[in-house]
């Protein structure tokens, strides 16, 4: 299968690896990239010779976020996978059913794989870009990969995948919204959000060598291991506290509808560039 936004390739037995080919955009994220990441998941996880799936990124950074620069989307162009409808109803109702299917139900679709997945991270990863990481089970980065959510400067709580407290802690997540300081690799390894890091010249290695490793031990064992760790997860309410926080989320985008006639506060985007 051909895609626009992204590459399919199975670098190692067992292992298929889908890679973000948009470097010239710093990987932004549009309705497009999305779907086609979401089509190569299918792939990879209908075929069963693969075991693991890597997720990595071309260029000098992971991933900008989404891309504010790109056109409200016919929803029609894409495959739903969701509950979502009246995307194209007018006001909050049309903007947050596009959002639930495109943002927070297929980042939980991924999270929620039947195989491991790894995210190879290197550069930057800005808002949005978290969004493809967290859903992942590992993550392998670079030792200049930083992590950022800035985007409470739009006068919103954070990115729609609202994971940070799970993914990050409670204190650190705080921190991370409060100030959108990047937050570096080897940071986030001592707070237990990546797994491994290495340095640039070594990522695409490490990252391949890690999942050969997995992908030796049978795939039933390792479906159950890890529906074990999500559930145990899920237990503590993930899934319920991501759907109260897309809530706030677009009371956050309706409040600027109404005051600035925009969905983000206009003032955030010179903050954030000014931090980038």
């Amino acid at each position: 299968m051909e895609y626009e936004r992204i590459q399919y390739d199975v670098p190692a037995d067992g292992v298929a690896r889908i890679t973000l080919a948009r470097p010239e955009a710093a990987n932004a994220q549009d309705y497009l990239m999305l779907s086609e990441l979401n089509s190569a998941f299918d792939v990879a996880a209908g075929d069963d010779n693969i075991r693991v799936i890597i997720l990595a990124a071309e260029g000098r950074h992971f991933s900008s976020g989404h891309d504010l620069a790109s056109p409200n989307p016919d929803m029609g162009e894409f495959p739903t996978v969701g509950t979502q409808c009246h995307f194209d109803a007018p006001g909050a109702e049309g903007y947050m059913a596009r959002e639930a299917e495109m943002y927070l139900g297929l980042c939980w679709r991924w999270r929620n794989l039947a195989k491991p997945t790894i995210a190879q991270v290197q550069g930057k990863v800005i808002a949005g870009g978290l969004m493809l990481v967290w859903p992942m089970d590992l993550i392998v980065a670079a030792d200049d990969a930083t992590f950022s959510d800035p985007v409470v400067a739009f006068n919103v709580n954070g990115i729609e995948y609202f994971a940070h407290p799970f993914e990050a802690g409670t204190r650190l997540a705080k921190e991370m919204l409060f100030t959108g300081r990047p937050i570096g690799a080897d940071e986030l390894l001592a707070r237990g959000m990546v797994n491994r890091v290495v340095p640039r010249e070594e990522l695409e290695k490490a990252t391949l060598d890690l999942a050969s490793h997995i992908a030796m031990r049978p795939m039933f064992g390792l479906t159950l291991a890890k529906q074990s760790v999500n559930q145990a997860v899920d237990s503590m309410g993930m899934y319920s506290a991501l759907q109260a926080a897309f809530s706030l989320h677009h009371v956050g985008h309706s409040h600027n509808m109404e005051v600035h006639g925009r969905r983000i506060d206009p003032s955030g985007i010179d903050v954030i560039r000014s931090e980038a």
